[in-house]
C-alpha cells in the first residue's frame, strides 16, 4: 500500500478529498479500517464550522491541510475530520464510517458491543472506537499515531446529499462505498 503522500492532495477541494478517501484505510495505532463513508465542508457552504469564520473551536480548519480537525457533536460525540485546501481557506472531510479491519476487539472493547456493523458506523462511533479525542485535534494525518493507506482495489463510489445537518440538505457531498453494509445510513443519490 501506498503512503499518503504519493497518492492524496489534501490541498484539493473537499468533495475531491472526501471521494478519493472512499476505500482507504484508516489506523489509530494499528486500531481501524477501510473508510466507506465520508462527508466534505467547505468555507463557502453554511452547513460548515467554517462559514461564519475562523473561531477558536474551528481554527484547525484554516490551518495547513493534512491535520487532523477534532470537535464534540452535541456535546457528547467526538467527531473526526481531514482538513483540506489551502491553508486559510477553512475545509475539511468527515469520517462518517469505517469498515472494521485492524484491532477488531480492541474496538468492540472501546464500543462495549459485538456488532460488528455498528462498531464504525457513523462519526462518533468512529471516534469512539479509534479512541480519537481532542487531544487529537491539529497533528498530522500522516504522523503517529495515525496511517492513511490507499485503496488497493477500483472503489465503486456513490454519492448524494449529506445527513444530520439543518442547512444546505440538499447539497451531494456524501461519499460512500456502493452497497457496503458499514455505512451509517444508505446513500440516497441526489
Amino acid at each position: 500500500m501506498a503512503n499518503i503522500s504519493s497518492w492524496i492532495d489534501f490541498s484539493a477541494s473537499s468533495p475531491e478529498v472526501a471521494e478519493r478517501l472512499i476505500g482507504a484505510t484508516f489506523l489509530v495505532g494499528g486500531v481501524g479500517g477501510r473508510i466507506v463513508e465520508t462527508e466534505a465542508y467547505d468555507r463557502e457552504d453554511p452547513a460548515s464550522h467554517s462559514f461564519s469564520g475562523q473561531t477558536k473551536r474551528n481554527a484547525v480548519m484554516f490551518g495547513p491541510p493534512g491535520r487532523i480537525y477534532v470537535y464534540r457533536s452535541y456535546g457528547i460525540h467526538w467527531c473526526l475530520n481531514f482538513v483540506c485546501r489551502e491553508e486559510g481557506h477553512g475545509a475539511a472531510v468527515l469520517i462518517r464510517a469505517l469498515e472494521p479491519t485492524a484491532g477488531i476487539d480492541v474496538m468492540r472493547a472501546r464500543r462495549g458491543l459485538e456488532n460488528i456493523r455498528l462498531l464504525c458506523a457513523g462519526p462518533g462511533r468512529v471516534c469512539q472506537a479509534l479512541a480519537i479525542t481532542h487531544e487529537h485535534n491539529g497533528m498530522e494525518i500522516y504522523a503517529p499515531p495515525f496511517q492513511l493507506l490507499a485503496a488497493t482495489e477500483p472503489i465503486d463510489v456513490a454519492r448524494g446529499p449529506r445527513i444530520g445537518i439543518s442547512k444546505a440538505m440538499d447539497v451531494p457531498w456524501r461519499f460512500g462505498l456502493r452497497g457496503s453494509p458499514f455505512l451509517s445510513r444508505p446513500i440516497k443519490p441526489s
